[in-house]
């Protein structure tokens, strides 16, 4: 297999138990945190991986888990801070970024998008600020493309059409964005006032860190991030207006200029790994700028076209073949087009993960940790092994086979605490 960003060993599964054993007898260090020396921080787990492993069903993957409680852990390239930290962190905010890297991601993901003076800022979307932001009551709520209009109701009190509101950056400066103050991604859809639509907030996330949630632009996520002793995944997000932008800034232009701000702050082409749902960004990165574009990612999002079928390599245009020739190296699907189930409740690898390694392809996946509590089958991103997912501990063998039989090189999540401990756990390099 190519070597690829997050080239790992995974030690053999019974010298593995031998030495988690003798690990877990030496006794080096607390359970939650151990020393990430240079890094200017500890890596902190906290109870929640804990407590997923004890979740687990009994057998020897919990056992070999259980045995790593003493640690010591420490950052890992495998654990990526999607978003940051954003299961209870304002997502792409200096605290969410903070709060992963002390979770012991190794990488970070910033999503950019830009703003009216053309400044990349951190976004998971162009368009996403009435629900990720405070804009809706600031006085840059006069710049949503589609002001807030309150919910309304029938005489019976059910809800006939809900509240919305569409703010973009690109109508905006990068000084305006910066004033905001950023929130769990989250709208209270049965809102009359704008005030009552910044709630909404999953009942298994919370608002408690959402006090401050300082906004970032690119440049300055580049400056926190080196500062923290991680390395960078940006994604560069589909524009939300037409393209090019007020006539003159391109598709390419965009694309450039996320990469040259990479150069601008003297960050080794290595440690930057550029995402993008479009297969062309990806080619424009790999054609103009091969030291960053070796290590691009093509995010895998074709399962909204109803023309393609993960289990059915006939649906694939491009299929993982000709992705391989034409420079790709590494591929990330979400997790559930990469597991399938061997009867009724084994999760396996699917027919499309065969097909990306035999060509030769990395993989890397997401995103763990997102789908809230999963008592009910895991939802969208657990939907094709639904049947063998019942708590929350299932998710660490989801992990495992992902590990073990895909061979992904890292995970995206929400909360990466839990892939640091599985990456510790289980020696990955």
């Amino acid at each position: 297999m190519r070597r690829g960003m997050f080239a790992f060993t995974v030690i053999g599964f019974t010298v593995a138990l031998s030495a988690l054993a003798t690990t877990a007898s030496a006794g080096q260090s607390e359970a939650a945190q151990s020393s990430d020396k240079g890094q200017g921080h500890s890596v902190q787990l906290g109870p929640r991986p804990f407590s997923l492993v004890e979740d687990m069903d009994e057998g020897e993957l919990k056992a070999a888990l259980q045995q790593c409680a003493k640690g010591p852990f420490r950052k890992s390239d495998f654990s990526i801070g999607h978003r940051g930290a954003a299961m209870q962190f304002p997502e792409h905010t200096k605290e969410s970024y903070v709060a992963a890297a002390r979770m012991g991601a190794g990488i970070v993901e910033c999503d950019v998008t830009f703003t009216a003076d053309r400044v990349l800022v951190c976004r998971h979307s162009q368009a996403d600020l009435a629900t990720t932001t405070n804009i809706l009551v600031t006085d840059l709520a006069s710049t949503c493309i589609q002001p807030f209009t309150p919910a309304e109701f029938d005489a019976d009190g059910n809800l006939t059409t809900p509240a919305s509101a569409v703010c973009r950056t690109s109508e905006i400066t990068a000084d305006e964005f910066l004033s905001l103050k950023g929130r769990m991604d989250a709208s209270d859809r049965r809102a009359t006032t704008p005030e009552e639509f910044l709630g909404g907030t999953a009942n298994w996330r919370t608002d408690l860190y959402a006090t401050r949630g300082t906004l970032m632009t690119h440049a300055q996520s580049i400056e926190q991030l080196r500062e923290l002793g991680v390395k960078f995944t940006p994604e560069l997000k589909s524009p939300s207006v037409a393209m090019p932008f007020d006539g003159d800034y391109s598709q390419e232009d965009y694309a450039r200029q996320m990469i040259d701000e990479y150069k601008a702050a003297d960050i080794p082409p290595e440690d930057v790994y550029a995402q993008s749902f479009s297969l062309a960004d990806v080619l424009y990165w790999i054609d103009t700028d091969p030291a960053f574009g070796a290590q691009a990612v093509y995010l895998d999002g074709r399962y909204g076209n109803p023309a393609f079928d993960h289990t059915d390599p006939g649906t694939w245009s491009p299929g993982m073949e000709e992705l391989a020739a034409s420079g790709v190296n590494i591929i990330a699907p979400p997790m559930w087009m990469l597991l399938a189930l061997y009867g009724e409740n084994r999760i396996v690898p699917s027919v499309y993960a065969a097909a990306a390694r035999a060509a030769g392809l990395d993989i890397v996946t997401w995103t763990l940790e997102r789908s809230g509590p999963l008592a009910t089958g895991g939802g969208w991103y657990y939907q094709t092994v639904a049947n063998a997912i019942d708590n929350d501990g299932d998710m660490m063998t989801a992990l495992d086979v992902l590990v073990r039989d895909v061979g992904v090189l890292g995970v995206f999540s929400d909360w990466p605490a839990t892939v640091t401990y599985y990456a510790n756990c289980m020696n990955l390099k």
